[in-house]
């Protein structure tokens, strides 16, 4: 499986960015898709996974109400919509793929290179 994030940038406090993860390689139907963030000095966090199969999504409590994941199954992409940024917000952002949802980044098979969002004050 191959990921390809993209979509970050520079954007002011309380603007927003959508970032994208296109994958390719194997069947997507069998894979949950998460997304996790790391900043300077930090360790990589979690930020929310989707499953493909059903759906369902888990959040951080940090974004909560702020971001959404979406996912195109035809296109074999997901989206994170990334709204009222904060300069907390700040961070590497990753894409990941795994069987079963998972906060734990140490568990995801797959990784995408990661896109830098970086929100100023």
């Amino acid at each position: 499986v191959q990921l390809q994030a993209s979509g970050g940038g520079l954007v002011q406090a309380g603007g927003f960015l959508r970032l994208s993860c296109a994958a390719s390689g194997r069947t997507f139907s069998n894979y949950d898709m998460g997304w996790f963030r790391q900043a300077p000095g930090k360790e990589r966090e979690f930020v929310v996974v989707i499953s493909w199969s059903t759906g369902r999504t888990f959040y951080a409590d940090s974004v909560k109400g702020r971001f959404t994941i979406s996912r195109d199954n035809a296109k074999s992409t997901v989206y994170l919509q990334m709204n009222s940024l904060k300069p907390e917000d700040t961070a590497v952002y990753y894409c990941a793929a795994r069987p079963r949802s998972s906060r734990r980044p140490g568990e995801y098979d797959y990784w995408g290179q990661g896109t830098q969002v970086t929100v100023s004050s």
